[in-house]
């Protein structure tokens, strides 16, 4: 119980100053209480360019008590350009309000609690759900109807569901950079590969027909009521089955340049690289990559030679794939609990981020590591959340904006931040 006390009382501490010191970190800062909490966020398409401004949409999940639905949550975020956003509204802040910048643009009714997002590179408008089931769920953000969230409304419809998982898959999901490939990791220790555009070949499979044990079987919340599940959503069984983990598979991600290889990491504290042109055994297996479960993967979208994974073990660890047995090249040891996830910036191959469990959003510059005088890369924390970081995002049309979400224990809520340009490129 002490060491719990410390904790929160060096969490608490560590906010205050970090609020004092909010109007020099920072160009521009969004701070949004949320009802809800959220388990991840994502950036979507810019849909206004302006001189002073930039409007862009924000994907959002909201996992709800069972009072009202689950919900995936389409926002508008209005973003201030750097050294536009006046010192007034960053020496305003109050880390319990809503921010006028993030306005809900549409709802959408998620049979299940939305644990995951992602995006299609190439069209951002259409994003694949993890929830809590089998299934991985793809919407077309522009076509669906927005709902009110209340449990008189219908559960939204999908538009494809993708199948073949034997148990649920939670966390594990990717889309592909070249090709409209999806790629998912779950419970039954598998990694599985969908084509979108398998939906109008002769894989898409009729409802009642679809040959998962598990299909149409999303699991439902207290607020989701079975009778209202998407039964005339198109199924689209998989391409691949890939097999090689001793345990739950945490993350998937493609390699940036090649949508036959990828990569997954999960509680067997594997890490493991596939190539579909050499059938569905591992290419490369790399046993205790950490001291603990792998939640999170990412692979370099500049350096394809670079993978990054992050561990319950607390470190953030990267591997060179051309020799990946020889162990990590770098170990980032800066946060005191699990790390959650982490990704590489968008646009600088040294630069990358992670989010962990202690409640802090770390960059990094591994270019900036120097073994002789003990330099670690870190150069900037973000210490504007409470409690544990659960999802970040780089912002690829400004990679220097990124959006974070906490889940907030004490509120039962969470909080969203939005932080901008605090380096001056």
């Amino acid at each position: 119980m002490k060491d719990t006390e410390t904790t929160e009382e060096e969490r608490e501490r560590r906010y205050t100053q970090w609020k004092s010191l909010v109007p020099v970190l920072y160009d521009w800062l969004a701070n949004h209480s949320l009802l809800w909490p959220c388990q991840s966020c994502r950036w979507g398409p810019v849909i206004e360019q302006a001189t002073y401004k930039t409007r862009q949409r924000l994907y959002l999940s909201e996992r709800t008590d069972g009072t009202v639905p689950n919900t995936l949550v389409i926002a508008n975020c209005e973003i201030v350009k750097p050294r536009v956003a006046a010192a007034e509204h960053i020496s305003q802040f109050n880390e319990e309000s809503r921010s006028p910048f993030i306005k809900k643009f549409k709802t959408i009714l998620h049979p299940g609690e939305v644990n995951r997002i992602r995006e299609l590179p190439h069209n951002s408008n259409i994003v694949a759900t993890h929830t809590d089931s089998p299934d991985v769920l793809v919407w077309d953000i522009e076509s669906q109807p927005n709902r009110q969230a209340n449990l008189a409304s219908p559960i939204s419809r999908p538009d494809l569901i993708l199948t073949g998982h034997k148990d649920n898959a939670e966390y594990a999901l990717a889309m592909c950079p070249t090709e409209p490939f999806v790629l998912s990791g779950g419970k039954d220790r598998s990694v599985i590969l969908w084509s979108i555009h398998d939906h109008i070949s002769t894989l898409a499979g009729d409802p009642k027909s679809a040959k998962s044990s598990k299909t149409g079987s999303i699991k439902t919340s207290k607020g989701d009521r079975s009778d209202d599940m998407p039964s005339s959503s198109p199924y689209v069984q998989a391409r691949g089955t890939f097999q090689g983990h001793e345990d739950t598979v945490e993350d998937v991600q493609f390699c940036p340049s090649s949508a036959q290889e990828f990569c997954s990491v999960g509680d067997d504290s594997c890490l493991i690289l596939w190539d579909t042109r050499s059938g569905s055994t591992p290419v490369i297996k790399v046993e205790r990559a950490h001291n603990a479960d792998i939640h999170c993967v990412d692979w370099n979208p500049v350096d394809v030679d670079l993978i990054l994974t992050g561990s319950a073990d607390k470190t953030v660890r990267m591997f060179d794939r051309r020799n990946l047995t020889s162990g990590p090249i770098n170990i980032f040891a800066g946060h005191s609990e699990a790390v959650n996830c982490v990704q590489w910036s968008p646009d600088r191959s040294s630069v990358f981020g992670s989010a962990a469990e202690d409640g802090i959003l770390n960059i990094w510059d591994y270019k900036q590591v120097d073994k002789q005088d003990k330099s670690t890369g870190l150069f900037f924390q973000h210490a504007g959340h409470r409690d544990k970081v659960v999802d970040f995002h780089f912002n690829s049309s400004d990679p220097w904006t990124i959006v974070s979400v906490s889940d907030d224990t004490d509120t039962g809520g969470g909080t969203l931040q939005i932080v901008c340009s605090f380096l001056d490129e």
